[in-house]
């Protein structure tokens, strides 16, 4: 019985990772490109950076890059903290100079 059932355990292979990573990329894009509040593009952009993550991890298991993939997905992750960091400083003072972080209505920034 434990033997059917070790056999029956299917193990994601590329192709699920592949597939997690192309929705999370379609909705931070989709994220980035309809919403107006700043909070929720930042949040598209991490989600875009994760699916990048994503795939950087799942070449570097099934391919022979071995550590490579898992060392730029780090580095990825630091630039995604520090980017988050400067956004939402950016994000406090445009509230506090135009007391709305909505981006239709800062128009005053263009020129």
């Amino acid at each position: 019985m434990e033997l059917l059932l070790a056999q029956s355990v299917i193990e994601p292979g590329l192709t699920h990772f592949l597939v997690v990573s192309a929705i999370l990329f379609s909705l931070g894009v989709m994220a980035v490109l309809s919403r107006r509040n700043t909070i929720m593009v930042l949040m598209g952009v991490e989600l875009i950076l994760n699916s990048a993550n994503i795939n950087f991890i799942a070449f570097s298991r099934f391919t022979e890059l071995s550590l490579d993939g898992q060392m730029i997905a780090l580095f990825v992750i630091i630039i995604a903290a520090a980017e988050a960091a400067v956004a939402l400083a950016i994000v406090l003072n445009v509230y506090n100079r135009f007391k709305t972080i909505n981006l239709d209505d800062i128009s005053l920034l263009k020129g």
